[in-house]
């Protein structure tokens, strides 16, 4: 099997791997995924999703943004605004991780608004459904179930 040009991202992973004292078969099953399928990512032969690089960050306690941009998901080069307030959001701790994706997503809605639309769609879906359940009104406000009335200008 060739390699795949994923960067670095192998490499980093086994670095942080090792840091954080984990043998592979460990990070695997913290991270959800099968032990050589994890071993095919740091050796550079398979690309993994967005998804999977969440896991895998959760599990060793590291930024997902990073990973992203190592497997070539997000450019270095993007805005960096962008980058910081999503990792923000996703570390806020008082936040649950279907509230995290609404928040995202609701993010992305006016970005791409205001013409600034996403690269790569990296947000991943609420286990729980939340993230399907946003919408954006006739004036293009988000609307979020619970969240209330929307106001309107008369």
């Amino acid at each position: 099997m060739a390699s795949l040009n994923v960067g670095n991202l192998g490499e980093y992973l086994r670095e942080q791997r090792r840091n954080a004292q984990l043998s592979l078969r460990q990070l695997a099953d913290a991270a959800g995924v099968s032990n050589p399928y994890l071993s095919q990512i740091e050796r550079g032969l398979r690309k993994p999703s967005a998804e999977v690089l969440q896991q895998v960050a959760k599990a060793l306690r590291i930024s997902a943004e990073t990973l992203y941009v190592r497997a070539g998901i997000l450019d270095a080069e993007r805005d960096r605004d962008d980058v910081e307030t999503r990792a923000v959001i996703l570390a806020d701790p008082s936040l649950n991780e279907g509230q995290k994706q609404v928040l995202l997503q609701v993010y992305e809605s006016f970005r791409k608004e205001n013409g600034f639309g996403a690269e790569a769609d990296v947000e991943v879906g609420a286990e729980d459904g939340t993230a399907a359940d946003v919408g954006a009104g006739a004036d293009g406000a988000a609307s979020i179930p619970g969240s209330g009335p929307q106001q309107t200008a008369g």
